[in-house]
């Protein structure tokens, strides 16, 4: 079990969708770590439960299609049941297809991208925003959208077209609800080394392509997810209590 590191999140409750591994099984780990209750809401049975193992006592997986409202309508039932309220959720699963020219790219493939990465936030608003109104205690929404929102760049024009209105809702969504104390705010971290990297830059994941992409990072590396993981923990905390409606770009300078 890794070890707790403090008590930021003492007494929260938070959903992680795509908690069974990347980005979203560090942010699942780090929330727990500072004392968090965590739901992993995940497509992968094998993942999702090999996270909420390394915190027995205070993660638990639930199976979940993000893409369907009646498994998020499950979703926030079995997590109030199982810890009694929720106070923060975590839209990190998302999909893309294989970088190439956008003439290439099928009606399939952009009705995918399309339904994984906006859709799910369509249904995340419709079931968990109304539970954060009916406990009347505010929360925080933390979408995670990308670099290609914000700097997109040939070969994936679609996926960054999906990323951009993840970016755009979280702005629409923090003016309507900052009025009730729902704070949503936005992350657009750069590719990270997770697995995914043939799929976004289009070639084999080796030393010399890595550092072709990465001559435009002025830090020089690629995005970490302990990197993604910290910066939505500040957002969910009281810490950032007067936060809303941003997009932080956790890219090592690529965007400058």
């Amino acid at each position: 079990m890794p070890p707790l590191a403090g008590d930021r999140l003492l007494g929260k409750v938070a959903i992680v969708t795509g908690g069974g591994s990347g980005f979203g099984e560090a942010i699942a780990v780090r929330f727990a770590q500072e004392g968090a209750k965590v739901i992993i809401a995940d497509m992968n049975p094998t993942g999702g439960q090999r996270v909420a193992a390394k915190f027995p006592s205070s993660m638990n997986f639930v199976e979940t299609n993000v893409t369907k409202e009646e498994d998020w309508k499950v979703l926030i039932e079995k997590t109030i049941q199982e810890f009694g309220g929720v106070d923060i959720l975590v839209n990190n699963a998302g999909t893309s297809y294989p970088n190439k020219p956008t003439l290439e790219v099928t009606e399939d493939e952009f009705d995918k991208v399309f339904t994984v990465n906006v859709k799910s936030i369509f249904h995340s608003t419709h079931t968990f925003i109304p539970q954060l109104l009916k406990q009347n205690r505010g929360g925080s929404i933390i979408n995670i959208a990308s670099i290609g929102a914000t700097r997109p760049r040939p070969g994936l024009v679609w996926y960054n077209a999906s990323k951009a209105a993840v970016w755009n809702a979280t702005k629409s969504l923090a003016a309507e609800y900052g009025p009730s104390d729902i704070r949503v705010n936005s992350i657009c971290p750069l590719l990270s080394g997770t697995g995914l990297f043939e799929t976004f830059a289009g070639v084999p994941d080796t030393p010399e392509n890595r550092q072709k992409f990465l001559f435009n990072v002025p830090l020089g590396r690629l995005c970490d997810p302990l990197d993604v993981a910290n910066y939505c923990l500040y957002l969910a905390t009281d810490e950032a209590k007067f936060v809303t409606g941003t997009c932080l770009e956790i890219d090592g300078g690529r965007g400058i």
